[in-house]
């Protein structure tokens, strides 16, 4: 079911009505409309398209969803686009939920995907400050426009702790390194996806700023303004992780490198100490006459040279830390 409200001067008068009842109400003076679908069918968007007089490029938008986050200007209308990001703890992704909006001179359609899209959470900001409803649509754009950089800002702050949290563990001996390297690639493709969401909103308030657009009242400019500043610290707060992302999996792979060296160069300590008795034997084992050759003083002497060589590379190659 659609969800509708009616405001008159600020106070909700009706909510819950058809949708043809829309002309109605808007025929009320001082009278603001806010209708929000879901998963609405083409029957639905051609009666609010009829009610408000809305584009049809707009109304095809809206029905295919998947659009950038844009605001598009038409004659009697804006049409809004955006999506609400989270992240994801476990998996270390951003999802999104999109949401359309029709914005008219007294009117405020939203249209949504799916439920994932928390249209109540809207609503209780809208409540949460009755005395600025008078201001009339710009104001439920406000409350709409800040919850979707409210969301921005949740998920890069949660990236950015996951991301100190991986940094942290780069050093550990104990440290999964192939379980490290996929969270590392995890949240920067999260940092990609909470990119290209948040990014184009900077133009999108920067737009609904405009004067001629005279949607933002005078008392409703400091909340479009600080919703503004939030953005650009999203934006900028994204861009700076990314470069810090990059910068620990560049750490990880320099860390690996050196870890493979240090074993390779024991282990090749190890090989040259245990090449002394393999060299040793070997000589001995010749078919030919030597020093002590079937004595047993021989054999005394080739253990005492086994064991002494082999000491003596031991000592040098540990002060030297090869092993």
């Amino acid at each position: 079911m659609p969800k509708t409200r009616c405001y008159r001067d600020g106070v909700i008068v009706d909510q819950n009505f058809p949708l043809a009842d829309v002309s109605e109400h808007l025929d009320e003076p001082l009278s603001v409309v806010w209708v929000d679908l879901c998963r609405p069918d083409i029957s639905e968007l051609e009666v609010l398209a009829s009610e408000l007089d809305l584009h049809a490029l707009a109304v095809e938008d809206a029905v295919n969803l998947h659009q950038r986050p844009k605001l598009d200007r038409y004659a009697d209308h804006l049409f809004l686009s955006g999506y609400r990001a989270r992240f994801d703890a476990d998996t270390g992704n951003v999802t999104t939920s999109e949401v359309a909006a029709f914005i008219t001179e007294r009117a405020l359609v939203t249209v949504r995907k799916d439920d994932r899209f928390d249209i109540d959470a809207v609503t209780a900001r809208w409540d949460g400050s009755p005395d600025l409803a008078r201001n009339g649509v710009g104001y439920l754009v406000y409350g709409l426009i800040d919850y979707l950089v409210d969301g921005y800002f949740e998920a890069v702050q949660s990236l950015d702790e996951e991301i100190e949290d991986v940094a942290a563990q780069l050093f550990e001996p104990a440290a999964d390194q192939e379980k490290l390297q996929r969270r590392i690639f995890d949240l920067r493709r999260g940092l990609v996806v909470l990119r290209r969401v948040s990014l184009p909103m900077r133009e999108v308030v920067n737009t609904i700023l405009r004067r001629d657009l005279r949607l933002v009242t005078e008392e409703m400019g400091p909340y479009f303004q600080d919703v503004y500043d939030h953005i650009l610290r999203v934006t900028e707060w994204t861009e700076s992780l990314r470069d810090l992302a990059t910068s620990v999996l560049e750490a990880n792979l320099a860390i690996q490198g050196n870890r493979l060296n240090v074993i390779t160069k024991k282990v090749t300590g190890w090989a040259a100490i245990i090449a002394v008795p393999t060299a040793i034997t070997g000589f001995y084992g010749q078919n030919v006459p030597y020093p002590d050759f079937g004595q047993f003083s021989g054999f005394i002497t080739s253990c005492a040279l086994i064991l002494g060589l082999g000491v003596a590379l031991y000592v040098i190659f540990k002060r030297k830390d090869w092993i």
